[in-house]
């Protein structure tokens, strides 16, 4: 946040909790954007969404990398009964999807929501590649304090899984379920499932895992999504360019 403006790590807390409880209803949290954006002044929310996307692309970016080692080292190790066709097409219209992206930016006819996708090129090129690198560091410290999370929870129900074992499933239940559009209420229904399918090729029980995942959405989101209604009650609009 402050290539564009600094704020006090206090200012970070509540709008990333506020942003959160306000996202809370929509499909895979994209509200997140427009609540961050609502604690600056008009001139700078453009930047502050921009920012934002970086972010998730960071976080996605780990997910993806991490989630596709595992998911290679789960199909390897188990065999599951996947249709590689319609993972090849996927995997085919989701490289044209870039293509045209790129294609766009290149002739600068694009734009998603306003934004030009050349301009959006030129902001992340200006960005401090040493915030970029920092942003990646972040995004895989949350990853593997999510994933270690789960891990300790098994040990907790007292499943008997190797670390390494238990990462390969758990990369590639993040990997799936960050692919899979949902809204709040709905995500530990759509993460129970899948979680559900990948720990049976271990024979943990339904149960567990179930339980598992209760207890890490409500850890993870329903307790932040608590103090965060605090600074949504207590929301003010910024006056002027000073006010953070």
């Amino acid at each position: 946040m402050s290539f564009v403006k600094t704020i006090r790590f206090k200012n970070a807390l509540e709008q990333s909790l506020g942003a959160l409880t306000a996202s809370l209803f929509t499909p895979n949290r994209i509200g997140e954007y427009g609540a961050k954006a609502i604690y600056y002044t008009i001139n700078l929310r453009k930047r502050i969404m921009l920012i934002n996307l970086l972010s998730n692309v960071l976080q996605m970016s780990v997910t993806t990398i991490l989630g596709g080692l595992g998911f290679y080292f789960f199909i390897l190790e188990y065999n599951p009964d996947v249709n590689y066709y319609k993972l090849a097409r996927f995997l085919v219209i989701l490289l044209m999807a870039f293509i045209l992206i790129g294609f766009g930016m290149i002739k600068n006819t694009f734009s998603i929501k306003g934004f030009s996708l050349v301009k959006i090129k030129y902001f992340i090129a200006d960005y401090p590649k040493n915030q970029l690198v920092l942003g990646f560091l972040f995004s895989l410290v949350r990853y593997a304090v999510f994933s270690f999370q789960f891990y300790f929870l098994l040990h907790l129900f007292e499943v008997n899984i190797t670390y390494f074992n238990a990462m390969v499933i758990i990369a590639s239940m993040y990997l799936i379920v960050s692919v899979v559009p949902s809204v709040f209420i709905f995500d530990v229904v759509i993460k129970g499932s899948v979680a559900v399918y990948l720990f049976s090729f271990i024979q943990v029980s339904e149960l567990t895992v179930l339980s598992i995942i209760t207890l890490m959405w409500l850890f993870n989101f329903v307790l932040p999504s608590v103090f965060g209604s605090y600074y949504v009650l207590n929301f003010n609009f910024p006056q002027n360019d000073d006010q953070i």
